[in-house]
């Protein structure tokens, strides 16, 4: 049971649930894949003994650094929900120290979607929630953005 499972009130229904975009965890897998292309240019150039250590040397860091990316990605990832309920918007984020922010959806007075170019292409993007006083923190990376603006208007 997530964290919005456990703040529904009575009556209360959840719409929709956004997910993070696969796009968070492209730079660990760049950094993997230029681990393994390092690993096979060592074994390639093995006759020179000091380019075959500096190159296992570069592709162990970057094994490190992609595998360290990864499980960073993977835990933004798992501990990040956003829920649209038939009453409000639920933003949570964090693993240890939680940071929630909710906003009834009577007091949404716009839904902004920022894409890029490529995020247009692969559906990914950034939504910003503005509300009567105050606003949600720009919501980064969001899989299905326009979904999302979706389902909020189609609940406010």
């Amino acid at each position: 049971m997530g964290y919005a499972e456990r703040v529904l009130q009575p009556g209360e229904t959840i719409a929709y649930r956004a997910r993070l975009h696969w796009i968070i965890y492209l730079l660990g897998m760049l950094c993997v894949a230029a681990a393994a292309g390092l690993a096979i240019g060592a074994l390639v150039l093995h006759a020179n003994n000091t380019l075959y250590i500096g190159l296992l040397a570069a592709a162990a860091i970057a094994l490190f650094l992609g595998i360290y990316q990864l499980m960073r990605a993977w835990l933004v990832s798992a501990n990040t929900e956003i829920i649209v309920t038939s009453r409000r918007v639920i933003y949570k984020t964090g693993f240890i120290s939680r940071n929630t922010v909710e906003m009834n959806l009577d007091k949404v007075e716009s839904v902004l979607v920022q894409q890029t170019l490529l995020g247009r292409m692969i559906d990914y993007g950034t939504v910003i929630i503005r509300g009567v006083g105050a606003g949600l923190e720009p919501i980064s990376n969001i899989g299905a953005p326009l979904l999302l603006h979706r389902h909020i208007s189609a609940q406010a």
